[in-house]
């Protein structure tokens, strides 16, 4: 039997997403996405152990943000990056990623810490983060 899928994916998008776009956090959805997994009528067995575990593991976004805003400091500083310190970037990201899980704008609040990595003084640091919010409120 052929179904139409995209009324599914607005309610989705209507319920969740609404959420998620204006709390800027995974552990803030996870209500919201169990009640609309409940409403849809999907097994609670998985469910209750797929949302909160992927809220949490999921954070390449995090990762990613703050790689880009540090490298954007860096280049913007013209300091010079070789392989091994952008990979050095990466192991930090990755791990400060695993601790700013569900919190809004979390990945902000370590670029310091990444910027730290190329000398870069913390009040530089926080202008990229000043930055970095006005980008993820837009």
């Amino acid at each position: 039997m052929r179904r139409n899928p995209y009324p599914l994916v607005w309610n989705c998008l209507r319920v969740s997403g609404v959420t998620a776009f204006f709390t800027r956090s995974s552990a803030a959805n996870i209500p919201v996405n169990m009640k609309l997994c409940h409403d849809l009528g999907l097994n609670p067995d998985t469910y209750s152990v797929s949302i909160p575990l992927g809220s949490t593991i999921n954070m390449a976004g995090v990762a990613i943000t703050i790689n880009v805003l540090t490298l954007a400091a860096v280049n913007t500083l013209g300091i010079p990056v070789d392989f091994a310190t952008a990979f050095v970037l990466s192991v930090v990201a990755a791990i400060s990623a695993c601790g700013a899980s569900g919190i809004a704008g979390g990945s902000l609040l370590l670029i310091p810490v990444s910027c730290s990595l190329f000398g870069i003084s913390n009040d530089i640091a926080i202008q990229v983060v000043g930055v970095g919010f006005v980008i993820g409120v837009i």
